[in-house]
């Protein structure tokens, strides 16, 4: 667990490796909210972290989603249930599929095998719709006097909202603000890169939605990958060239037939180590790779699908 200023933690949520993606802990007074929860394996981090700073189960009020992709919200009806006192705080365009997660379990186990989903994501089970707060853009959620407000972002998902925490004037991004990795921070300055992962990704919804986190002039970024990150107008930079240089990626590999998944995973290798070198990193590819590796695959996995999508 990570302490910051204006009562946040970052929870290590126990996805596939040490800092891979956090559960972010906001406390008003004495009430208790997360947002986004991981996947069923990351409950037991987040009761000992609970239990470390002495909250007890009732007074956690909120679980909040960025959005329902697995990594971020599948340990959601778990968590539920541990916290019965809780609601649970969803895009409108996610909420169904935490309240019947049936379409969500199948798709994934469809890609992914029985076995890999249990590992990865342990049981996904539903949550009392009863529960449940759909929000809207413009929403603002009042907790426990700290107002928390929900602007739509999509271009990751459609599903996607980030969150506007005025006490540490920072956004609660999910996924939209992208990745940044500990392992890839070089003298305090974050490395930044775009998830363009299936089946939503929309490079001009994605560039909006960046553009309006950034006009709000924050001082912080909370990324489920991973933690807080500052000197965010360098990085909005970065993040919004990186997003164009994804987009161009993909269209030089649109006429590769049926060497373009290959085409796409080398070029965003050579692409991000260029960046990463010229960030000042000392990582070896190798070491890189064990980073974000999976992260390339599926943005590569995501371009095709908009490829195809524009196509038709």
């Amino acid at each position: 667990m990570i302490d910051y200023e204006h009562d946040i933690s970052a929870i290590d949520a126990a996805l596939l490796r040490h800092g891979m993606a956090s559960i972010h802990l906001l406390r008003a007074g004495d009430q208790a909210a997360l947002v986004d929860c991981g996947t069923g394996h990351s409950l037991a981090n987040v009761k000992a972290a609970l239990a470390h700073k002495g909250i007890a189960a009732e007074q956690l009020r909120y679980i909040i989603l960025t959005h329902v992709h697995l990594d971020h919200a599948s340990g959601a009806g778990a968590a539920m249930r541990a916290f019965p006192d809780a609601q649970l705080v969803v895009h409108p365009r996610g909420a169904r599929h935490m309240i019947d997660p049936s379409k969500l379990i199948a798709g994934a186990t469809e890609v992914y095998g029985r076995q890999a989903m249990d590992d990865m994501y342990g049981d996904i089970l539903p949550v009392d719709a009863a529960r449940v707060i759909e929000t809207h853009d413009g929403y603002v959620l009042d907790f426990n006097g700290r107002a928390l407000e929900f602007i739509d972002t999509p271009g990751h998902a459609k599903h996607h909202h980030c969150i506007w925490d005025a006490r540490s004037r920072g956004w609660f991004s999910g996924d939209t603000f992208g990745l940044a990795y500990p392992e890839c921070t070089v003298d305090g300055r974050a490395f930044i890169f775009p998830t363009t992962s299936p089946v939503q990704f929309d490079p001009v919804a994605m560039r909006a939605s960046v553009e309006r986190l950034l006009s709000r002039q924050p001082e912080a970024m909370f990324l489920t990958h991973y933690g807080k990150v500052t000197g965010v107008p360098a990085l909005g930079r970065a993040l919004l060239s990186r997003i164009d240089a994804h987009v161009a990626i993909a269209r030089a590999a649109a006429s590769a037939g049926d060497g373009r998944k290959q085409a796409l995973l080398a070029a965003l290798t050579a692409y991000l180590m260029d960046e990463l070198r010229a960030h000042g990193s000392p990582l070896a590819r190798d070491e890189a790779m064990a980073v974000w590796g999976l992260d390339i695959e599926l943005n590569a996995q995501g371009l095709e699908v908009w490829l195809d999508t524009a196509k038709a």
